[in-house]
């Protein structure tokens, strides 16, 4: 994701991709819970220690993993010039796959995937006096690039710009809800949304401390949503997915606030991959199991990412 003009404390800069393959370790998917914390407030001030994880039972595979390809339990990212990659935590590789074939002019800004290992991207077109003026959704084939010719979904005003991320229904269920969050543009709404049947539907604002905050989604395949919200500190955050309410947050003071983010849950990690204006993207990885936070564990990556996706095919806890 990457913040508009107007959203942001100062202009992002363009990077073009230099198309080269890092290696590193992102993603989703746990088999943990947040403990109960005291997160960041509104403003990114205030506590936010000491949240962990607890063993809920989960095999090492996704919730209802029964069926899945390989091709869907990866995780694949977006750079902003629209370059698809997937990548394999154990093996700490991206693998560029190709350019987004997307027909429009709009700019790259987010990415979910589903089960079928189809990547949902958002687009959003900016004007540079007035901000986002149009926004829509694409599916992407994770195989080869390829994207279908026209919009999934045309976005309602006030959700151009948005985070994603699929989330299973249930704790035991192969069916999944594609959940999104709103980047409020020149008063345009903030909080949690669900994408179904090719239209968009407000659920509600984020709850407190994280009300009107931006966020980027991920989801799990025991049917959990987290978000990673770029507050001074950020914070990363369990997410009601009936009512937008925060279960709880953890703040991660040495990561810095970015302009270019985005956010992925594999194998019982989050992957925070984040950069500056002018800047390519860092890889931090999250360990909820011991709280360690790893800002070195892959820096400079050469090339900058907007956008994660990983399924719910992903698994929970980390490969034997």
């Amino acid at each position: 994701m990457r913040l508009s003009w107007l959203a942001s404390t100062c202009a992002l800069v363009a990077v073009a991709s230099l198309a080269t393959l890092g290696s590193g370790a992102c993603s989703a998917g746990g088999d943990s819970r947040f403990g109960n914390d005291t997160g960041a407030g509104a403003n990114g001030t205030g506590g936010g220690g000491g949240a962990i994880f607890t063993n809920t039972g989960g095999s090492g595979t996704g919730g209802g993993a029964t069926g899945c390809s390989d091709q869907a339990k990866l995780i694949y990212v977006l750079s902003d010039a629209n370059d698809l990659y997937s990548f394999n935590p154990p093996a700490k590789q991206f693998q560029l796959i190709g350019q987004l074939g997307c027909n429009t002019a709009m700019a790259p800004n987010s990415m979910a995937v589903d089960r079928d290992a189809v990547a949902w991207v958002n687009y959003v077109e900016t004007d540079p006096l007035f901000g986002d003026s149009a926004g829509a959704v694409f599916k992407v084939s994770t195989a080869n690039a390829s994207c279908e010719p026209t919009p999934a979904v045309n976005l309602p005003s006030g959700w151009f710009r948005m985070g994603m991320g699929f989330s299973t229904n249930g704790a035991q269920s192969t069916d999944e809800t594609l959940f999104v969050a709103g980047i409020g543009d020149l008063g345009g709404g903030t909080g949690l949304g669900s994408i179904q049947g090719g239209s968009l539907s407000n659920i509600g604002p984020f709850g407190s401390p994280l009300t009107g905050q931006n966020a980027e989604l991920t989801g799990t395949g025991d049917g959990r949503l987290f978000g990673f919200f770029t507050t001074t500190p950020v914070q990363v955050a369990e997410i009601d997915k009936g009512n937008g309410a925060i279960l709880s947050a953890h703040a991660l003071p040495t990561v810095p606030t970015p302009t270019a983010w985005a956010f992925s849950f594999w194998g019982g990690d989050f992957y925070l991959y984040t950069a500056t204006d002018g800047t390519m993207s860092n890889v931090t990885r999250y360990r909820p199991s011991d709280q360690s936070v790893d800002t070195s564990y892959m820096t400079n990556i050469g090339f900058r990412i907007v956008g994660a996706g990983v399924s719910t095919c992903a698994p929970l806890t980390p490969p034997a």
